[in-house]
């Protein structure tokens, strides 16, 4: 190797190191920012303007290999508990949304309950989401799982509404909850529609599952919290991340906020075998 060639090496491993460490910090701080559990693709596409202006020439596979390289690559995780009790004697509702697909904002609502752990024991975390941009209309977390629980939240869903003279599915378990005549009376007086899961399918409400997932696993709320107090804000503050911050692999790498507003994008269902939708007209 000529002296030429040697010095010409040695620089390009030494700008190789110090765009790592550059990078090292670009993924740390959009993570802190918009999600720890952010993966390769969305960082790619959202850091990709940043690495033109720090000079570095990155495609996607070399990135993989780097966040491989430096172990940022996010971990699979499993969730096991269930917050769903459907051993009780209220109605159920038939469920109206199989095999159909939202195709606007506010044409299908779907809810559900997760846990949050704390020092003093479990909270509970009730959620209404829209299928069509994924935003979260509305929250509201507490030590108990009371039918109140999941009332108010849907209160403040009603409350976020965008097109109110649009008709409106709610779709659910079969906790008893969602069947109590105090949440479905108010569901309906508020010109919403009922629906609720028939089996236990994962897909049936894949995407009130999913949004539980992520907001635990990607903003702090998988962790032991000291308090329902810090547990609220700590909710409030990965809510607005998630409507507001967070790109969707569903959403074309968009905000629900975004979409929620100017809804043109086609829905991508969480189904991963084929089957024939039909659009939701109810």
């Amino acid at each position: 190797m000529t002296k030429q060639a040697f010095h010409k090496r040695l620089k390009t491993q030494q700008k190789e190191l110090i765009d790592h460490q550059k990078l090292i910090v670009m993924v740390k701080d959009y993570r802190k920012k918009v999600g720890s559990k952010t993966g390769g693709i969305k960082l790619y596409d959202a850091l990709r303007q940043d690495f033109i202006n720090a000079d570095i020439k990155m495609g996607r596979d070399k990135f993989y290999r780097f966040l491989r390289l430096h172990k940022l690559l996010v971990p699979k995780s499993k969730n096991y508990i269930t917050t769903t009790n459907s051993n009780h004697m209220f109605k159920k509702y038939k469920n109206l949304v199989k095999d159909h697909v939202p195709t606007r904002p506010e044409q299908l609502w779907v809810s559900d309950i997760t846990y949050i752990k704390t020092e003093n024991g479990h909270n509970y975390l009730a959620l209404v989401t829209d299928a069509y941009s994924k935003q979260i209309m509305g929250y509201n977390l507490d030590d108990h799982m009371r039918t109140s629980l999941c009332t108010e939240a849907l209160a403040m869903a009603i409350k976020n509404r965008k097109y109110p003279s649009q008709k409106l599915v709610h779709h659910s378990d079969r906790g008893f909850q969602y069947c109590n005549p105090k949440y479905t009376e108010f569901a309906e007086s508020n010109g919403i529609t009922m629906s609720m899961t028939e089996q236990y399918d994962p897909y049936e409400n894949a995407v009130a599952k999913r949004i539980n997932r992520t907001l635990k696993y990607e903003y702090g709320l998988k962790q032991t919290i000291k308090n329902t107090e810090l547990a609220k804000k700590m909710t409030q503050q990965a809510v607005y991340i998630y409507n507001h911050l967070r790109t969707h692999f569903s959403l074309d790498l968009r905000k629900p906020v975004e979409v929620h507003l100017n809804p043109n994008i086609k829905y991508k269902s969480y189904r991963k075998n084929k089957v024939n939708l039909t659009e939701l007209t109810i």
